[in-house]
């Protein structure tokens, strides 16, 4: 039988021509390196960002609709002074019911998808 090792990326979409908008957001207000997508693949538009084991890459979905319940669920240190950060830029941000042992509100990026930010509180 094969294991399931990890996750290694998360596939969000984004409509053409938004490459500078996500670019802003994933690299410029979360702080999520771009990565230059391989030479076989740049064509199809689309960006990825990666930073360790977190990699989030977009690509360009014609009939593109944003992700409004399904989403990716990012760890962070201080999820109060990201999401402080987020809204002063712009962005929108949604408090939700709490999650015991987590700290934790929803973001959406520039094309409505629903990205969970999340923080472990100390026990």
């Amino acid at each position: 039988m094969v294991t399931l090792l990890s996750i290694h990326h998360v596939q969000l979409a984004m409509p053409a021509g938004g490459e500078d908008q996500a670019r802003a957001f994933y690299s410029g207000l979360l702080g999520i390196p771009e990565r230059i997508k391989p030479d076989n693949l740049a064509s199809r538009g689309g960006c990825w960002f990666e930073a360790g084991a977190l990699k989030v890459h977009l690509g360009v979905e014609p009939d593109f609709r944003p992700a409004l319940k399904a989403h990716p669920a990012f760890l962070v240190d201080d999820v109060a002074s990201l999401a402080k950060n987020l809204k002063a830029a712009g962005c929108r941000v949604v408090e939700d019911e709490p999650l015991q042992g987590y700290e934790r509100v929803y973001v959406f990026d520039p094309f409505g998808n629903r990205i969970e930010l999340i923080q472990i509180l100390a026990p």
